[in-house]
């Protein structure tokens, strides 16, 4: 079965080579999403104010796929720091309400332009 690309301008355009991102099936896999707006400039502030960005940038891009939050299977999270956990979720719960999707959340060494979190997820369409 042939892989289909998703892209669309209601998300930050990719910044380096890949797909903002795919699907096969009634499965949406997209790729790691950091807290930059339309115009790709970082948002400033604490980690809330980030992830805030990122998940609506997530959402954008999963409706581009015929997908939404609320089908979300998986996620990943990826941390500068693990002492943001608190901050970070609670802005995530408000995003995921009802039955959260499946998670790992990682501290990792360092992320795309300096952002602190970024998020990934596989997420089922229709």
């Amino acid at each position: 079965m042939p892989r289909n690309i998703v892209a669309t301008a209601n998300a930050p355009q990719a910044i380096g080579p890949y797909s903002q991102a795919t699907t096969l099936d009634n499965l949406v896999f997209c790729s790691g999403q950091i807290p930059l707006t339309l115009d790709g400039n970082v948002v400033e502030g604490d980690v809330a104010a980030q992830t805030r960005q990122v998940l609506t940038n997530l959402q954008a891009l999963l409706e581009a796929a015929g997908s939404s939050l609320g089908n979300v299977l998986k996620t990943t999270v990826f941390l500068a720091d693990m002492n943001d956990f608190a901050a970070m979720n609670a802005v995530y719960a408000e995003f995921f309400t009802g039955e959260p999707p499946a998670r790992s959340t990682v501290q990792v060494a360092r992320l795309p332009r300096d952002v602190r979190v970024e998020i990934e997820a596989i997420a089922a369409r229709g």
